[in-house]
């Protein structure tokens, strides 16, 4: 079917969004079209990290992105590390980073989730949204180091995907109990589980499309002309509504290995 005058000047606003560069990890594009701080979790993992630093000599952030999170954690233990394996951030990251002395390792194979780093190098791991192998934490932490993680759950926003009629994510069952069961299989004690989900808010469809444009694994087959015609529901309801709502889902675990 032929799309109308308007529909064609929206389609390509769309189109636009979707086009709109991305790099970093920087959502400033979103500023003011899009919230997800309207309740604030009931744990605030920038500062559960920063008071552990002054008592550790040994850091390895994973999956760092444009090293924006930990370039603000200064100062930094003497061996600070970060690992990052989407091909855009790693120069990004390096060029940040390792001007602060922090080296940036490359991570290629995201499925293996391998750390390229020596045995019980670390005392403390951290972890904002990345993937992890509770037996690779096992190695690389030292007796007694600590694995901080923040994680995106499985059924972060899938108000979207029924929104715009695709399928549910592949990982929907990841969630804080499965991640506590992991890493008690693998050994570590559980210090601290937490999880919540907050309300997430689109303020327009544009601001929808470059969210999903960027978190590639909401909806994979996601694009414009593809989901076009699902998009004008949710444009239509914000034009009534002034935005449209989600929920994200976090959850928080702090992990000990044990000294013996």
């Amino acid at each position: 079917m032929t799309r109308s005058q308007k529909d064609e000047a929206f389609y390509r606003s769309l189109v636009n969004e979707y086009n709109y560069p991305f790099s970093g990890w920087d959502f400033s594009h979103l500023n003011g079209r899009m919230t997800d701080d309207e309740q604030p979790l009931p744990w605030e993992y920038r500062e559960e990290v920063k008071a552990l630093l002054p008592h550790v000599h040994s850091l390895l952030d994973m999956d760092t992105g444009g090293g924006e999170l930990l370039a603000s954690l200064q100062p930094f233990p003497p061996d600070t590390c970060a690992t990052e394996g989407y091909p855009p951030n790693i120069e990004i990251a390096r060029a940040r980073l390792e001007p602060l002395n922090v080296r940036v390792y490359a991570v290629q194979d995201d499925e293996n989730r391998a750390l390229p780093v020596e045995d019980q190098r670390f005392e403390l791991v951290i972890n904002r949204h990345g993937a992890f192998d509770p037996r690779e934490l096992w190695r690389v932490l030292k007796p007694g180091g600590l694995f901080v993680t923040q994680q995106v759950g499985g059924n972060d926003n899938i108000e979207l995907n029924r929104m715009l009629g695709a399928p549910e994510p592949k990982y929907a069952g990841w969630n804080c109990e499965t991640a506590v069961k992991e890493l008690q299989e693998a050994g570590f004690e559980i210090l601290t589980q937490q999880e919540a989900y907050p309300v997430t808010r689109f303020y327009d469809v544009g601001a929808l499309v470059f969210y999903l444009k960027v978190i590639e694994w909401q909806i994979p087959d996601f694009s414009v002309e593809r989901y076009f015609e699902r998009l004008l529901e949710p444009h239509g309801r914000i034009q009534r509504e002034g935005s449209i709502v989600s929920h994200s889902h976090r959850f928080f675990v702090k992990a000990r290995k044990p000294t013996a």
